[in-house]
């Protein structure tokens, strides 16, 4: 009788682990029918990045719609500094309303790289995975798979996280420390809305609310250096240049990694400008900038800045344009 008990406890063990392995593979099947079934969706949720120790959080909505619409919403929390990526028939680009100008790019974005906050980029990077991890907790069940961002080399992977309604609602990036670099929480999300074309058009986004906060022009009497500067690499020169409205300041540091800072007041356009651009949108911190395979440039605080390098990697352009902080550091 003890024998025929063990049996079964046995037989109900692999039958319980069986039927939670076909429920947390049917969570991913699901995600990913809803994805590809679905003709537009809408999303909102919050965005946090980790800058060693700060910590930006924004707002983000995102509308897309099937045949490459795509618009994203970012609002920095702490300043309300909105930027907008958009994506549609004519390019990418990415507007800052309240300087009045966009960025246009010839890009892929956002195809080829993982996207914290697009849902047909967690799916594609679902699918490029050889074998998934999934793990099981109480409240939720956890997709883990690799992750793609070749400007950002030490992102290595990322958890998914799903409710017990099978509805994502929290994306991780780690880094290969398992360090947490990046998360998104998903507040709403909606599959095959009503979404007009007319929602992905330049004119819907500087016709917004947004479009009618003015930013103020940063001050540059006290210069913001980089607290990370490669090993045997000094500032040699530094020159200031008025500008019509403002200052620029040119900084020159040479050695083994040389590099040239740039940091001048931001320009607000009296009418709406866009500017032609290579290269790839980019999220550093509090903002959304350009990146080249050797530049790297952006705006925060109502200040421009320009980094340029012909010697150092992105990953290297990136760690000093962190190490740049809002309060004036030491040469």
């Amino acid at each position: 009788m003890k024998k025929y008990f063990v049996f079964f406890i046995i037989l109900l063990s692999i039958f319980v682990t069986g039927c939670g392995n076909d429920n947390r593979k049917k969570v991913v099947q699901n995600f990913k029918r809803n994805i590809q079934r679905c003709s537009s969706y809408y999303l909102d949720g919050e965005l946090t990045v980790h800058n060693n120790d700060e910590v930006y959080h924004y707002n983000v909505e995102v509308f897309y719609k099937k045949n490459n619409y795509y618009k994203v919403l970012l609002k920095n929390t702490a300043n309300h500094h909105q930027q907008v990526i958009l994506k549609n028939e004519d390019g990418v680009y990415v507007l800052t309303p309240a300087l009045k100008k966009s960025f246009k790019f010839q890009s892929d974005w956002p195809y080829d790289n993982s996207q914290i906050y697009l849902l047909d980029a967690l799916v594609h990077d679902i699918q490029k995975e050889k074998q998934i991890t999934l793990t099981t907790t109480d409240k939720s069940i956890i997709v883990q798979t690799s992750v793609h961002y070749p400007n950002n080399s030490k992102l290595v992977n990322q958890k998914l996280y799903f409710n017990s309604n099978n509805t994502l609602k929290k994306v991780v990036v780690y880094d290969k420390n398992h360090a947490e670099c990046m998360s998104m929480k998903f507040h709403h999300i909606r599959y095959s809305p009503k979404i007009s074309l007319k929602e992905f058009q330049i004119d819907s986004v500087m016709n917004s609310k947004d479009s009618e906060m003015i930013e103020e022009t940063g001050n540059l009497e006290d210069v913001i250096y980089p607290l990370f500067i490669p090993s045997g690499t000094k500032l040699i020169d530094e020159e200031r240049v008025p500008k019509e409205n403002g200052s620029r300041v040119i900084m020159n540091y040479d050695g083994e990694k040389s590099f040239l800072l740039v940091e001048e007041t931001a320009d607000v356009f009296q009418e709406f400008t866009i500017i032609p651009s290579t290269g790839e949108p980019f999220l550093l911190m509090d903002t959304m900038g350009v990146m080249t395979d050797n530049s790297l440039s952006w705006s925060s605080g109502g200040v421009d800045y320009y980094l340029v390098s012909d010697v150092m990697s992105q990953d290297e352009l990136i760690e000093i344009a962190q190490s740049i902080g809002e309060i004036t550091s030491m040469k």
